[in-house]
């Protein structure tokens, strides 16, 4: 038998409840996951409270690191004994696990376990925000913004984006948040509990305002994110923290400078094994170069995710989170 954190209804945190499972054997085209580290992202939380639709019940959890412990028939690619890591599965909330190798990526010497299961969604989701998704509008010295700036993808960002030659402006909500987000790349920080953001954005800019804007707020950041855009600016509307944002006019962005705006997905960015492995090599190379630094800012038992998530939405966590199996 082994322990897994199920949901079987949606709602708050209380939901979710540590039972015991079977776990099989693999088939083919399988493995059997033995996992040391596990990610906490807000897409869990939208799991669990049913913003985002999924089949009851689950484990929720997206990704998670471990060791290999069994292969199942015409497996190719991976071996008993290897380190591998994963994001994009539901279910991750577990301490061992039966899956597909189509998610599952080799995880290299010189990132550990907890590494890889706390940034393979936020790092990757980094990685084709700054590297893909904005960069027709972006060249060396652009300053952009980004709300958040202290959470899980907030850190890796400033990092990201700071290696890439770009200047960016943290939004945050303490005085403690902001010198961390100055500590990982961040060249301004707006307090947005003392500050308009707006216009300090402008201050900064001289007036023009930024060519992109990376918000994964949602309800609460929508319009200082439009309104801090140059005319035909980049809005990466990529998450709701705050709740989601409200129907809006397509002639809201005309009236706002014709700008424009997209919701993308890391799916969408990694929709084969290919652009995976790809976004997954750039991520692990970038760590492994020091140019972005991996901190686990907070760990709890998996029996204890309930609390994790209670903090999450708090705001009481920074960085990243792992539960531990």
């Amino acid at each position: 038998m082994s322990k897994s954190i199920l949901m079987h209804e949606n709602g708050g945190p209380e939901k979710l409840q540590l039972e015991e499972v079977t776990v099989g054997s693999p088939g083919p085209g399988q493995v059997k996951v033995k996992q040391t580290a596990i990610g906490l992202n807000f897409i869990d939380v939208y799991t669990r409270s049913g913003l985002y639709q999924t089949p009851l019940p689950n484990a929720v959890g997206r990704e998670a690191a471990g060791v290999i412990t069994e292969v199942g028939p015409r497996t190719k690619g991976f071996k008993k004994g290897d380190r591998v890591a994963y994001c994009g599965v539901l279910g991750a909330y577990c301490e061992e696990r039966v899956m597909g190798t189509e998610q599952l990526v080799h995880v290299p010497k010189g990132v550990s376990d907890e590494q890889a299961a706390a940034i393979m969604l936020k790092g990757m989701t980094t990685e084709y925000l700054v590297d893909r998704c904005a960069k027709p509008w972006l060249k060396k010295g652009d300053i952009v913004l980004f709300h958040a700036a202290a959470g899980g993808v907030g850190l890796l960002f400033g990092q990201w984006a700071k290696a890439r030659g770009y200047k960016a402006i943290g939004t945050v909500s303490s005085p403690e948040k902001a010198a961390l987000a100055k500590k990982n790349g961040y060249k301004w920080v707006i307090d947005y509990t003392k500050e308009d953001v707006v216009a300090k954005v402008k201050e900064i800019t001289k007036g023009k305002g930024v060519p992109v804007v990376f918000d994964g707020v949602g309800k609460d950041t929508w319009n200082a994110s439009l309104d801090s855009l140059r005319p035909r600016g980049l809005m990466v509307s990529f998450g709701n923290a705050s709740g989601a944002v409200p129907p809006q006019p397509p002639g809201l962005l005309t009236a706002k400078g014709s700008l424009y705006l997209t919701r993308p997905s890391l799916g969408n960015y990694t929709p084969d094994r290919k652009e995976l492995e790809a976004s997954a090599k750039s991520l692990f190379k970038m760590v492994k170069s020091g140019k972005v630094k991996i901190a686990i800012d907070q760990h709890y038992p998996l029996a204890e995710a309930a609390q994790a998530h209670r903090d999450l939405e708090s705001r009481k966590t920074t960085g990243q989170t792992v539960l531990v199996p």
